[in-house]
């Protein structure tokens, strides 16, 4: 969060640049805590911070639990499910082209966390077809999205997430291991794409590419 803490940016607003800051910062945590800590990951002084999360939480984009920790507040669920439906609706048109030039279903998956979650899908006209609902969650380890925006992070950042999450075996294809995964990245960041073979689900294959220059971990693929 080194632009909280630095001088704002040329014509921005420096509290409104503080405040998302720190909303990205919670996000990055978990979505849960304390001033010390939002203080010591911002570099802001505590009376700062405490001024901005207490206009956050007066607006409930924040809350305040018994242990004193601050959390996400639900009011930000409705700002997240606007703009999921907007992404959505410019994103069809794409996955439309897609059907149409390869005559099979196409998603766009976004990371949320330490889970993907499906934002757009365009089915294909076949009649045996992938289908995966809008909104639906999974892991990453066993898909092609998965795999292609995890290959643009860290490979510690990889590890510490599939730490966290575990690696659960789907099908008999499912890589269950860190090392496996990690080769797996590899090779989809040195062929720019990542591939699926039956791993959430035997039976269905998949492609997926990294979306670049987007504002938050997005991939595409074709199913």
């Amino acid at each position: 969060m080194a632009e909280t803490s630095g001088k704002a940016r040329t014509g921005s607003v420096q509290s409104i640049e503080r405040a998302f800051g720190l909303l990205e910062t919670m996000a990055d945590a978990g979505g849960m805590m304390g001033l010390s800590q939002l203080a010591t990951a911002s570099g802001l002084p505590l009376p700062t911070i405490h001024r901005l999360v207490r206009t956050l939480v007066d607006l409930g984009y924040v809350r305040q639990e018994p242990s004193r920790q601050y959390i996400l507040g639900p009011k930000l669920i409705r700002l997240g499910e606007s703009s999921s439906h907007m992404l959505s609706v410019f994103a069809r048109p794409h996955l439309a082209r897609l059907v149409d030039e390869l005559g099979e279903s196409a998603n766009m998956a976004m990371l949320d966390g330490d889970q993907i979650v499906y934002l757009a899908q365009v089915p294909s006209r076949h009649s045996m077809r992938m289908f995966t609902e809008v909104g639906r969650r999974v892991l990453p380890h066993c898909t092609a999205v998965g795999k292609a925006i995890l290959a643009q992070y860290p490979e510690i950042a990889v590890r510490e997430l599939l730490a966290r999450t575990g690696m659960p075996q789907h099908t008999e294809n499912t890589i269950s291991t860190p090392d496996a995964f990690a080769t797996q990245l590899h090779q989809a960041a040195e062929s720019g794409y990542a591939t699926d073979e039956g791993e959430q689900e035997l039976g269905v294959r998949c492609v997926a590419v990294a979306v670049p220059d987007a504002p938050t971990p997005l991939a595409i693929s074709v199913s």
